[in-house]
């Protein structure tokens, strides 16, 4: 597969266009269930994502925990897993049993894990076209936070159209740049690939985009192409969700692993709040508790859409279908004895040995023991909502969010790293300067991106500063922060956040501080990641910091009472969830 160059477009480009609210009811601002319905495309082969594989990482964990796998079948499957080292990940905090947090990522790749094409008859099961179709995108990211103490795990959903910053690995022209937080994998991906090919002098690659079934693939190519995708991904989610959030471990699970995991545990039952069908998906459900297939399963986990518009479906709907899944999965393997049978848990194994991918740091002895409590109602899921639906420059649907509301949820869901256990690299506090609100602050934007100016004079406006003159200056490299006479409390406190020194000029006014940014700092670090917490204006709509933030709504509410796209909404995993 190929990614258009205009995808990876640079953060200042206006590429967003809200939608106007759908016509046949009110606007997510009105009654609870109500919200704008996306109009129904064709179906592409190239669409039809397939979600869900989430449930593959609590399954595989589960398959060693409930039948006493000994260490010797354990080290056996061990070595033929697929992993590799990820260098971004962070350590977890000193101790026997510290909280871990693991990003798990479900490819819509119509490929396995080496990169080779699936079975055809697998092909055929899911209706999903073949190994020409498809992709890198991350169409599921969960993050899973596991308390070392033992308490309730939390899930944290990010819907996959999320429009947001992306790592400057997945950026093309210019970094920061902005895109759906899915692309990030795949937009790295392909530019680690081109850049391998052009290294090894090839023009053509027998790898994932290019392979068939009579075509080896040049799995080491394909694998570090990958490596570069998963540490985009892993940035991309750590910038979105704030706070300092760590990932101390990431998993990915295909689609063919999706697949093969509801094939092994079919019958699963599953419940709906409604009658539901959808010629996009495949999708004919009646309303109740019902028992499904692993083909019925995949569209389970792909509907958003019915011809009943008044059921006003969205993307968001399929990711609380997925959740769904993987608590009815969890309730089969941990109250009807499923894994017992000997032929069920070979099958589950091969899943692992096959179609997962894990990194080398996670210790899945220890995750077993705490994926115990996982499967019997000791976690809660949460959906991130989304401010409104909109339409990049390219036509395509993404979701536009606010950056201040997804912080404050994430702050109120994880438990905060303690100060001494923080980075100890300069980063932008959340917190005003001392002394800054006295104070001017000019920002002179010499990195050659465009923009950058106007979003800083922004962010240190939320630190307390007055805004000054947003300007641009001549191209230089390295950047600089001046202060006049009696501005060097807050002067000195922004440099240490930003990284920098300060220096004291005779030639500034009064009470006035300048920082001119350069092009080592407009792509990473403090002062490329203060800028990255401002949002386009045309993307995003601010919410003040006291704004407190929304009380979650129950994924099972139905009706006016039901999840908006505006709203957190949460799941237990006790039971089998009703859903829409």
């Amino acid at each position: 597969m190929s990614y258009t160059r205009a995808s990876r477009r640079a953060i200042e480009d206006p590429v967003t266009t809200p939608l106007r609210p759908y016509q046949g009811g009110p606007n997510p601002g009105g009654p609870r269930g109500a919200r704008r319905r996306r109009k129904a495309t064709p179906p592409r082969a190239r669409r039809a994502l397939l979600a869900g594989r989430g449930a593959g990482l609590v399954l595989a964990a589960a398959v060693f925990v409930t039948t006493g796998f000994t260490w010797r079948e354990y080290d056996h499957v061990m070595k033929n897993v697929n992993t590799s080292h990820i260098d971004v990940l962070d350590k977890p905090d000193p101790g026997k049993h510290s909280d871990q947090n693991i990003l798990i990522m479900g490819l819509d790749s119509r490929l396995d894990e080496r990169g080779y094409p699936l079975p055809q008859d697998m092909y055929d099961a899911i209706h999903a076209g073949d190994d020409s179709v498809g992709g890198y995108n991350s169409n599921v990211l969960i993050l899973l936070h596991i308390p070392g103490d033992g308490s309730k795990a939390t899930g944290i959903s990010i819907p996959r159209d999320d429009y947001v910053t992306l790592d400057p690995a997945a950026c093309l022209y210019s970094s920061p740049c902005k895109g759906k937080i899915k692309q990030a994998y795949g937009f790295a991906y392909e530019k680690e690939k081109e850049k391998l090919q052009a290294a090894a002098g090839k023009t053509t690659s027998k790898s994932a985009s290019t392979s068939t079934t009579a075509e080896p693939v040049d799995e080491e190519l394909e694998q570090k192409a990958r490596n570069a995708g998963r540490v985009a991904e892993i940035n991309t989610v750590k910038t979105f969700l704030g706070n300092n959030v760590k990932v101390n471990n990431s998993v990915e699970v295909t689609l063919a692993a999706f697949f093969q995991i509801a094939q092994a545990v079919q019958p699963i039952t599953v419940c709906l709040n409604e009658k539901t069908s959808d010629n996009f998906s495949g999708a004919d459900f009646v309303k109740g508790s019902q028992d499904i297939d692993a083909s019925q399963a995949m569209a389970f986990v792909r509907q958003r859409r019915d011809p009943d518009e008044t059921l006003n479906f969205t993307d968001l709907d399929r990711t609380r279908r997925q959740q769904a899944f993987i608590v009815s999965l969890a309730h089969k393997l941990n109250n009807n004895g499923t894994l017992a049978n000997t032929g069920t848990l070979q099958k589950l194994l091969d899943v692992a040995k096959q179609n997962m991918w894990f990194d080398d740091s996670l210790d899945l002895i220890d995750f077993m023991h705490r994926a115990t409590g996982l499967m019997g109602g000791g976690m809660s899921l949460f959906t991130l909502p989304v401010k409104d639906f909109g339409q990049n420059e390219e036509g395509e649907d993404i979701n536009i969010v606010d950056l201040d509301e997804i912080h404050g949820i994430v702050k109120g869901l994880l438990p905060q790293p303690n100060s001494s256990n923080a980075a100890t690299s300069a980063t932008p506090a959340s917190t005003t300067i001392p002394g800054a609100t006295s104070m001017t602050i000019d920002v002179t934007n010499s990195s050659g991106v465009s923009g950058l100016a106007g979003k800083l004079e922004t962010a240190l406006a939320a630190k307390g500063f007055t805004p000054g003159t947003a300007t641009t200056g001549a191209d230089r490299t390295s950047s600089t922060l001046s202060y006049a006479p009696g501005a060097d409390m807050a002067a000195n406190a922004l440099a240490s956040q930003l990284g920098l020194t300060a220096t004291k000029s005779s030639s500034l006014a009064s009470n006035t501080i300048e920082l001119v940014v350069g092009s080592d700092s407009a792509a990473t670090g403090p002062i490329a990641d203060l800028a990255a917490t401002v949002s386009d204006t045309a993307t995003t709509t601010k919410t003040t910091a006291t704004t407190p933030p929304p009380a979650p709504v129950a994924a099972t509410q139905t009706g006016d009472n039901a999840p908006a796209p505006t709203d957190l909404s949460t799941m237990d995993s006790s039971g089998v969830p009703c859903v829409k």
